[in-house]
């Protein structure tokens, strides 16, 4: 599987990351299974989060042997230093880590809570003290509006970003979910970045969800080697995998057989898909 430089963190990322939210609620068999399939098709980047169900808990008899094998990235709500520092020991334990590769600030959609997290007494006081005792290693950033992290990026020297790079959003580009902007300026100042929902196709709409993705995935073969490769053409160093373990063989296929769209096929992917309605439009 083809590997990306994560920006200025150096490591080389798989092109595809594994989604920890698709771990739940799973049994550890089926977790050991997942983690043994992505570990076998060459995916070294892993994601998690305390807000992801049992999938700290599913991870740790994993990583407790096998964390230096691979780039290991936890995320945290918690907005305030007393509360990210809990976070933080707390995530440790659970994954049986000593340190994180990467730890970000999970879902920061406005500018009145990235003011929260970076001023005083907030979250980045308490990963900054991690990082100088060596539990940290990197520092990112995550959330579902390019531009808080833009605005980010004018506060703080983060190391990678995570946000949604998805054809269909791009069929329906406004001010709230125009990833283009963010992903030049990343370019610009090398910080990893780390797309999520490439194979999101609209808000559910049937009673009954085939799977356990809050959205409706494309899970088609065909579907997802387009929306997949869209995202990965836009220049973004990983990908990261849906929450749903069902669909994963065909993620990795796509990913193993990646190729970079050229403008008319990215052209092409956009109009196919514009008459589905995106998951985020101003919100």
């Amino acid at each position: 599987m083809e590997k990306r430089r994560l920006g200025k963190t150096g490591h080389m990322s798989s092109i595809i990351t594994f989604g920890s939210a698709a771990l739940w609620q799973v049994s550890q068999a089926e977790a050991d299974a997942a983690i043994e399939l992505a570990i076998e098709h060459g995916v070294n980047h892993f994601d998690v989060a305390p807000s992801y169900g049992e999938a700290e808990m599913r991870l740790g008899p994993w990583m407790q042997k096998h964390h230096k094998e691979v780039f290991l990235a936890c995320k945290t709500t918690e907005r305030g230093k007393t509360g990210a520092w809990e976070s933080i020991k707390r995530s440790l334990e659970l994954l049986k880590a000593d340190y994180f590769d990467l730890f970000q600030f999970h879902g920061v959609n406005d500018l009145e809570t990235l003011n929260v997290v970076l001023g005083p007494m907030g979250a980045l006081e308490a990963v900054l003290e991690a990082k100088e005792q060596g539990l940290v290693r990197h520092i990112g950033i995550t959330g579902h509006r390019p531009f808080v992290q833009i605005e980010a990026l004018n506060h703080f020297d983060f190391d990678t970003l995570l946000f949604p790079v998805n054809c269909v959003l791009a069929a329906h580009r406004n001010d709230f979910n125009d990833f283009l902007p963010l992903l030049e300026i990343a370019r610009q100042k090398d910080v990893g970045t780390i797309g999520i929902k490439a194979i999101t196709k609209r808000p559910w709409e049937a009673a009954v969800r085939m799977y356990r993705t809050w959205y409706e995935p494309f899970d088609e073969q065909e579907e997802i080697d387009k929306s997949l490769w869209y995202a990965l053409s836009q220049g973004i160093n990983t990908a990261a995998m849906p929450a749903d373990l069902h669909l994963w063989p065909l993620v990795i296929d796509a990913a193993e057989r990646f190729r970079v769209l050229d403008t008319r096929e990215q052209e092409e992917t956009i109009s196919e898909v514009k008459q589905y309605k995106p998951i985020f439009l101003n919100v």
